[in-house]
């Protein structure tokens, strides 16, 4: 082969590097951003990350895009290694056209997404884009269309995991909302289906592209997002963090991680967590660190819906997903978003094969007008459908109240939970020990010389007889009462034990989650 010819190659390759210029480049950096190839070599492991398509180009030569300056197209797509296992990615490149995505940009990322799942490896997305490329009219918008077509069919089938890493609006927003797991970085990243200038000239509302579509708006207040992060480099670290609890696909389990965490660790700590007024909060990640290996704890939507805590850890090595009640919050009452939330990371981890771990302290469902008119009803029963679909391993472990529909809706018995244990702590019942003496015995009570002394007496044999968790289990709705040190270890044996677990649902084409 010619010099010549070797020569024309790295020349060509090296204005592709350079993508929209040296220029736009610095323009990059200068607003806290990494370009789109230097986003791919920090997220894979050094030296693996494997290029393709890098030669496709646009195809349009209207409206002064044949007069414009640049190689290749407005992504960079390729495939590498996490922690030694394969993942494909797709990087849009601000500096091309603002990575604005045309037909042959949409095509790119397509061919990405269908490899990946012909090899079965989990798909990135960083996405730094200003929308569809207008130029391309019809052709962008389907090629959205065939974005979001995959990013359905392929859902439950391989880890989709989309970071916003700049603007991204209109149609653009729809593609990461299909994915499981959302990204965004904090100040340099927005999302909105209409930005604040169409929404002043159609509603008159002025606010600022932050507050609109800002990192921290879809965290805590709109719940679109599941995790934030202060720059590239640490939202990049993140979700390599995220790969490492999850499976290659549904057809595998997340690979085990030698932690060097003792199982039979006992927990003294967690015997004297409960306080004794149960009018009374504890953090309930005081109790789930310890049990977790090493206490690292990877928490998803963090910021939003708080009285509900979700997350990644591992136990013996092994990926479990946690749900529990935080009593710190509204005493850990279910409302809508604890609904939405709960159910999306219960349906996630069931579909990658990942056992589910659920701590319960839940007084009930929050009460209210708002709620009552908000549709707490369907919002509360996407919890029911999500637990009684799932057929992983599940463990649920109640530490204190567990009263009502909500105790029945955090994993009880009843929603095919494997393996119940509770605390000395525990309270399984219909409601508290006072609401209930003041429904049972009101009449006794209001007939009683002293009728305050009537009440306290009653409460105290009513509390005695059934604010424990022992009748739950004459019934066999709690499996065992456990010492609270003893917690780890149980948990660990319970999963052992079910790791070899089987279950099959009714032949059907789908369920119908309550929307």
């Amino acid at each position: 082969m010619s010099a010549d010819k070797i020569a024309t190659l790295q020349e060509k390759k090296s204005r592709l590097a350079l993508g929209g210029g040296q220029q736009k480049i610095d323009k990059q950096h200068a607003g806290g951003k990494m370009t789109a190839r230097e986003r791919l070599v920090t997220l894979f492991d050094p030296g693996t990350f494997i290029e393709s398509d890098a030669f496709v180009k646009n195809r349009c030569s209207r409206f002064g895009m044949d007069k414009l300056d640049f190689e290749g197209e407005s992504v960079v797509t390729g495939y590498g290694q996490v922690e030694g296992r394969l993942v494909y990615a797709f990087s849009q490149d601000f500096t091309i056209t603002g990575g604005a995505l045309g037909e042959m940009h949409a095509r790119k990322i397509v061919k990405a997404m269908d490899a990946a799942v012909k090899v079965g490896a989990p798909i990135v997305g960083l996405n730094d884009s200003g929308g569809a490329r207008i130029q391309e009219a019809v052709d962008a918008l389907s090629g959205y269309g065939d974005i979001f077509f995959r990013n359905a069919i392929y859902s439950g089938v391989i880890p989709q995991i989309s970071a916003i890493m700049g603007p991204c609006a209109g149609g653009a927003v729809y593609s990461p909302a299909l994915t499981d797991y959302i990204f965004m970085v904090d100040k340099t990243s927005q999302m909105f289906i209409t930005g604040p200038q169409v929404i002043k000239t159609v509603t008159g509302e002025i606010v600022s592209a932050e507050e609109l579509g800002g990192a921290m708006t879809h965290n805590r207040v709109s719940g679109n997002v599941h995790f934030i992060a202060e720059n590239d480099v640490t939202c990049l670290a993140a979700i390599r963090r995220l790969l490492g609890f999850l499976p290659a696909n549904s057809m595998e389990r997340a690979p085990a991680a030698a932690t060097g965490d003792d199982l039979n660790r006992p927990l003294p700590e967690l015997n004297s967590i409960i306080p004794e007024s149960p009018n009374h909060a504890y953090d309930i990640l005081e109790v789930i660190l310890p049990i977790v290996d090493q206490g690292d704890f990877l928490q998803y939507q963090p910021h939003f819906a708080t009285n509900l805590i979700t997350g990644f850890a591992r136990i013996n090595g092994q990926s479990v997903g946690i749900v529990a009640n935080q009593p710190q919050v509204m005493a850990g009452c279910l409302d809508m978003n604890a609904g939405d939330k709960a159910a999306r990371f219960i349906r996630s981890c069931d579909a990658f094969n990942i056992p589910l771990l659920t701590l319960v302290d839940v007084p009930g469902f929050l009460p209210g007008t708002a709620q009552e008119y908000g549709g707490i009803i369907r919002h509360g029963a996407k919890i029911l459908y999500a637990y009684s679909e799932a057929t992983v391993p599940k463990v649920t472990l109640i530490t204190r109240k567990a009263y009502g529909g909500a105790y029945v809706a955090m994993c009880s018995k009843s929603l095919g939970a494997d393996v119940v244990f509770a605390w000395p702590t525990a309270e399984v019942a219909v409601m508290g020990s006072e609401g209930a003496v003041n429904i049972i015995f009101k009449n006794e009570i209001a007939k009683a010389e002293e009728p305050q002394a009537a009440k306290e007496r009653i409460l105290a044999e009513y509390a005695a007889e059934f604010a424990t968790p022992y009748k739950a289990a004459e019934r066999g709705f709690v499996d065992d009462v456990i010492e609270p040190h003893t917690s780890r270890q149980r948990i660990i044996d319970a999963f052992n034990m079910l790791a070899g677990k089987r279950e099959r649902r009714p032949a059907k084409k789908h369920g119908n989650i309550p929307l």
